[in-house]
């Protein structure tokens, strides 16, 4: 059964259901745009670029690259953070706002096909089930896990 779960996880990685360009823009600066955007304390303060890495799980250069390309291309702003000088923040502009929302909208209107094409008792299941997969990994995968045996592995 542990092979048959594997490879239904795998199905999803081949159907990059989560791939589709949204206005011509890469997956990494919709989610970029995404985390910008959620900032629940302060959208016009923007977001510093360790907290972005953070969220997006890359590295600060890695940020630094992306938000370089989408400084370009006019979705994000970059400013001094007024408390300290040393950081930087970034905030979305007018179209980084725009294509946020195009994204989002996306989004909810292909999870919305799922809950039509499954049905709302199957939908249920499957966000509960999803959910329940997402601590079983979080409490028991990642967590350090004890040798059975405290030998050296040749039978002691």
């Amino acid at each position: 059964m542990g092979e048959e779960l594997l490879r239904a996880f795998r199905l999803f990685r081949r159907a990059d259901w989560r791939q589709k360009p949204v206005a011509g823009y890469k997956p990494s600066e919709i989610m970029a745009l995404i985390c910008i955007g959620n900032q629940e304390d302060c959208k016009s303060c923007g977001i510093q670029v360790s907290e972005l890495s953070r969220m997006l799980r890359v590295t600060s250069p890695t940020v630094t690259q992306l938000i370089k390309g989408m400084e370009n291309d006019g979705l994000v702003e970059r400013n001094m953070d007024q408390t300290d000088r040393r950081a930087v923040r970034v905030t979305l502009t007018d179209k980084g706002e725009t294509i946020m929302d195009q994204s989002l909208a996306v989004f909810k209107t292909s999870f919305e096909g799922l809950v039509d094409y499954l049905g709302e008792e199957d939908s249920r299941k499957l966000a509960e089930l999803l959910g329940r997969v997402f601590e079983y990994f979080q409490e028991r995968v990642f967590e350090p896990v004890e040798p059975a045996h405290k030998g050296d592995g040749f039978g002691d």
